[in-house]
């Protein structure tokens, strides 16, 4: 796995040829498996002999993985996303009820609102300067998912942006040790500053929610669990919805004709939103999965511990699931297969139906009041994510008025 990230298109399409499971070489030179095809990916994600905890994750508990390893985070981090069975169940029963369907559509009418300012703070910053060229990344695809999650889980504005740099660079694959011990280490110290006030001052939000249930019954959520918890819950949290809203806005930029068919209404804004998922998966390759067993899948034996990466961006234009033009952005697609870029099984993303509400009011808010956006520069030349984890591009320089 190339450490500096970069767009996968054309490599998953080169190893989707020649099966759907690969042998990878992770950072540091570990040995890994990434499952690329959709049906092979499909079955994985629900498989009864395949774990989340690195208890399971042979090389680490045998101490062949260093201190500061930049993916040991996504293996050891305390949280739902390391745990299987009913301590996963535990943790995500904590945090569903902020994310079912129900309660996400009562926050419909303020994510409206946020982007709705977002906008107008966009027109400004765009006319200020000299060519009109404004960073749509930075500007709007990112305020927007990072202001609702931290709503929700009561992080005032001002940890905004320093949590997204830690984010970032927990997330990086090119880090080296020494900067991911401090990215981890510092995000610790934030999360518990937050931890803290939330503590002497609790509010109607998530934060105060986990810790009450904690104080409630220590057997609910241990204290690194609760820091777990939101370092995950604030990382999924915006960096998946910033992608997607990002490749969203490339895709339509790229692809008028496919704008065309959501403004004269032959398509719909919710049909964007999967199709970018599909087509420009949000996360690329998402760490780790360990099988408990020798475990067969198609054709190939992946062995018992092996860390393995999940190939969302490979599964979303497999073209055995998704037919000979699966590297077509089309909107009118119709066929069995479903992408899995949201997840599959017990580990399916709670988040979706928020991520979805997001990008989908941000899309439809932006291109109708800005019907002419463009690119400022050609996509190919746009810098990509220093990591093989997040699929996307790091600036989006955009004209508002074509």
């Amino acid at each position: 796995m190339d450490p500096s990230g970069g767009c996968p298109h054309a490599d998953n399409a080169r190893l989707l040829a020649r099966g759907a499971v690969a042998p990878v070489v992770l950072p540091g030179e570990v040995e890994g498996m990434a499952v690329l095809g959709h049906d092979a990916l499909r079955e994985f994600l629900a498989h009864p002999d395949v774990a989340k905890n690195a208890l399971h994750f042979t090389a680490l508990q045998s101490g062949g993985i260093p201190d500061g390893w930049p993916l040991k985070t996504f293996a050891t981090v305390q949280g739902m996303t390391t745990a299987d069975d009913a301590d996963h169940r535990r943790l995500r029963s904590l945090v569903s009820r902020a994310f079912t369907a129900r309660h996400v559509e009562e926050l419909a009418p303020r994510i409206a609102e946020l982007t709705s300012g977002l906008l107008d703070e966009l027109d400004r910053t765009a006319a200020a300067e000299e060519d009109g060229v404004v960073d749509l990344r930075t500007h709007f695809a990112l305020p927007l998912p990072m202001g609702v999650i931290c709503e929700l889980l009561g992080v005032d504005a001002a940890h905004h942006d320093r949590l997204h740099h830690l984010s970032n660079q927990i997330v990086a694959t090119d880090i080296g040790p020494e900067q991911s011990r401090a990215a981890n280490r510092e995000m610790m110290d934030v999360l518990s500053d937050i931890v803290a006030v939330r503590t002497a001052n609790p509010r109607d939000d998530l934060t105060s929610a986990l810790i009450a249930a904690r104080e409630k019954n220590g057997d609910r959520l241990g204290p690194l669990e609760l820091l777990g918890t939101l370092m995950l819950m604030i990382i999924a949290g915006h960096e998946t919805t910033l992608n997607l809203i990002t490749n969203a806005v490339r895709a339509l930029c790229t692809h008028r004709d496919q704008l065309d068919l959501v403004t004269s209404g032959r398509a719909s804004w919710a049909d964007v939103v999967e199709e970018t998922l599909r087509w420009d998966s949000p996360v690329s390759y998402f760490p780790f999965r360990y099988p408990t067993r020798d475990l067969p899948l198609a054709g190939t034996v992946i062995p018992k511990g092996t860390p393995v990466l999940a190939g969302y961006s490979a599964a979303g234009r497999d073209p055995k699931a998704h037919g000979p033009d699966a590297d077509r952005f089309a909107l009118t697609r119709t066929g069995p297969a479903r992408h899995l870029s949201l997840g599959h099984g017990a580990h399916y993303c709670l988040g979706a139906p928020l991520a979805r509400l997001e990008a989908t009011v941000a899309l439809e808010q932006l291109f109708t009041r800005f019907p002419r956006l463009d690119l400022a520069v050609p996509d190919a030349d746009l810098p990509r994510h220093a990591s093989f984890v997040g699929n996307s591009v790091r600036r989006l320089p955009v004209r508002l008025h074509g």
